[in-house]
């Protein structure tokens, strides 16, 4: 099984975010390329990540299309959702040539072979009919939760509800998730028992389950420090920010203190708007305002469109 009529494109540099979205809207006709959306996603070129709100904000707001998101995917809807006409974009880990340590990478998945095991995937990176197999792709999906994205046409989208079953209702999703990932923590190991505990914070964090998201990152954390130096996702902050709403949350605003400040400060270039943003709160919280307000500053600095940081901004010089 192959979708047809899908225009490939190659990624400017960091931009697999835009390229791939850009792909999989060209399959409903879509006409624009990967620099449409990354003008509005990514303002600051240097940006090392654009999350699935803000694409569901682009396309909603700057397209003709929908779109959805959902946590707790799994190989057997992925293939059902492409067999019904959809091909569908999923956030992965990443291990490429040239490339040090682990990284998050948006891969559009167009077609599978049952015969071989494998999805067929049109990579930014890698090119077009990169084939994975099935147990290769599950183990990098997991990273983030099992998320899979759909761009589509809004003509089709009683259809599409239908195709997803339970993963039409959010909710249900963050569930399910959740169970994943919670039956994960008793069987692996290593590296991937971080990222199931992680998924166990982050399932929890779209449940507003606050508490219980910052009790299973501690727990991800502890076993993150135990990993061997070249097994550690260190770039897992780049891409989810669910640790800082459990933290701040939570009420312990210093963790989301350190916890920005260290990732910040293992980047060569310290420009992650979502880092400074989490920070400033935090410094609000416990009465640090002139930090606060050089957080906000940066935050938007680095990404002019970041609405949840001119609004902080703003409520810290007063304006509201």
């Amino acid at each position: 099984m192959h979708l047809k009529g899908i225009r490939h494109e190659f990624q400017q540099w960091n931009n697999c975010g835009p390229a791939t979205l850009s792909m999989a809207l060209s399959y409903w006709g879509w006409k624009g390329f990967q620099t449409a959306p990354a003008e509005y996603l990514k303002p600051n070129q240097r940006d090392k990540n654009v999350s699935p709100y803000e694409m569901e904000n682009y396309v909603t707001e700057k397209t003709p299309y929908g779109f959805l998101w959902r946590m707790g995917g799994d190989i057997t809807l992925l293939k059902s959702l492409i067999a019904s006409g959809y091909p569908v974009m999923v956030e992965k880990g990443f291990h490429g040539a040239g490339f040090e340590g682990w990284m998050g990478h948006y891969e559009l998945v167009v077609g599978y072979d049952d015969a071989k095991q494998v999805f067929i995937t049109y990579d930014s990176y890698r090119g077009p009919d990169y084939e994975l197999t099935y147990d290769a792709f599950a183990y990098d999906w997991r990273a983030f939760n099992y998320l899979f994205l759909i761009p589509y046409d809004k003509s089709v989208e009683a259809d599409l509800m239908a195709v997803l079953g339970p993963w039409a209702d959010a909710n249900w999703s963050y569930r399910h998730a959740l169970e994943i990932a919670q039956q994960e923590t008793q069987t692996l190991e290593g590296q991937a028992l971080f990222f199931a505990w992680f998924n166990v914070g982050t399932s929890h964090v779209w449940l507003h389950e606050y508490v219980d998201a910052a009790a299973a990152y501690d727990q991800a954390f502890a076993i993150y420090a135990q990993l061997p130096e070249e097994e550690r996702p260190w770039r897992m902050l780049w891409y989810q920010t669910g640790p800082y709403f459990a933290y701040y949350y939570s009420g312990r605003y210093q963790d989301v203190i350190n916890l920005a400040t260290s990732t910040l400060s293992v980047m060569s270039e310290p420009i992650l708007e979502e880092s400074y943003y989490w920070r400033a709160l935090a410094e609000e919280a416990i009465g640090q305002h002139n930090k606060a307000v050089a957080d906000a500053e940066e935050a938007v600095r680095l990404n002019a469109n970041f609405t949840a940081g001119w609004n902080l901004l703003q409520r810290l010089k007063g304006g509201g």
